[in-house]
């Protein structure tokens, strides 16, 4: 006879409990940007709402901006670090192909027992991470789940180019997943479209890099257009299929909390969903930059920081990227 496997016990559910963040310490204005690539603070703002940014110090680390945000993070869930089930942290600029950035982290962290991974998948990792963290504590695979994003664009990014230098910046946001007496994270709606992969790339792989070293190592380059255009014209349907897989409409939502890529895609969204005017709309890239994966979690970090917002009110999320990579969900504010 053929045995049985047996399984966790399932949940009704799991909630974000806690957000935290991680902002670097220096800040770098437009005008410090603009003198290098031929351009100006006016120029920068006009084209991505961008007024300032945060750079990390250049012996500041992914793990330690990451650890620093967990810590906030599971500070304010009163969650202790052996709790923690696994840790899942989405960045793309990580410097080591292995060990996985999580694995330093979890351990530092105090969570030495947790499974650790790294999701690779750019400006949309972490809402990647967080539709991963509802499943493994819904399954009750882990009571709580540790999710960060977190880039340092700065190690990856040449300040001499004129399409990405003054868009992205350095910074972490993290968020404890625990389990819910009802659902508190929404289906997650993701997909990529890899045909457009050289839309944001690197200039050159490390192999390529090896065998015909250039005078700067790979650094990340990105086709503005095309990104705009691509954005503009398919988020806004990602976000609605993941308003209709929660069951709810713009309505329902007291914030929306888009990846901070640019000002006026996160307008032309507002504008294609129609969102109520009670909707509170993230707009923290004016001072923050586009940090990639660290992007969503450090605005809604901000937002609930800053807006009256209820907790338990719906919110929804959605991040997009190299891939051209995406995924959205509705989350409960905690």
């Amino acid at each position: 006879m053929t045995a049985t496997l047996r399984l966790p016990a399932t949940r009704p559910g799991s909630r974000i409990m806690s957000v935290g963040s991680y902002r670097p310490a220096r800040v770098v204005t437009n005008d410090e940007i603009a003198g290098r690539i031929d351009s100006s603070d006016e120029w920068i703002r006009e084209r991505t709402g961008i007024v300032e940014r945060r750079f990390a110090a250049y012996d500041e680390s992914v793990c330690d901006m990451a650890l620093a945000a967990a810590e906030k993070a599971l500070a304010g869930a009163g969650v202790a670090p052996e709790a923690v089930g696994m840790v899942l942290l989405a960045s793309v600029t990580h410097p080591y192909q292995t060990p996985s950035a999580a694995a330093e982290v979890a351990d530092r962290l105090g969570a030495s027992k947790a499974g650790a991974l790294d999701i690779g998948a750019a400006c949309a990792g972490f809402c990647y991470g967080l539709g991963l963290a509802d499943t493994i504590v819904r399954t009750g695979t882990s009571e709580y789940v540790v999710v960060i994003g977190v880039e340092k664009l700065t190690d990856f990014v040449s300040l001499d180019d004129r399409g990405a230098a003054f868009i992205f910046a350095d910074g972490a946001g993290a968020v404890v997943v625990g389990p819910s007496d009802h659902p508190g994270i929404g289906p997650v709606v993701w997909g990529a479209d890899g045909s457009q992969k050289d839309a944001i790339t690197m200039t050159q792989s490390w192999i390529e890099y090896r065998d015909e070293p250039a005078e700067q190592y790979p650094v990340l380059t990105m086709q503005g257009q095309q990104v705009f255009r691509w954005a503009v014209g398919e988020i806004s349907k990602v976000c609605t299929e993941a308003l209709e897989a929660a069951g709810i409409t713009s309505d329902d939502l007291v914030a929306f909390v888009p990846h901070q890529a640019n000002m006026r895609i996160t307008d032309a969204m507002v504008r294609a969903l129609k969102l109520p005017e009670h909707v509170v709309v993230a707009r923290d890239i004016a001072t923050t930059g586009n940090t990639s994966a660290a992007s969503v979690p450090l605005a809604l970090d901000a937002l609930i920081e800053s807006a009256d917002l209820p907790s338990g009110g719906l919110a929804l999320l959605v991040g997009f990227g190299a891939g051209l990579a995406y995924a959205a969900q509705v989350v409960e504010l905690p």
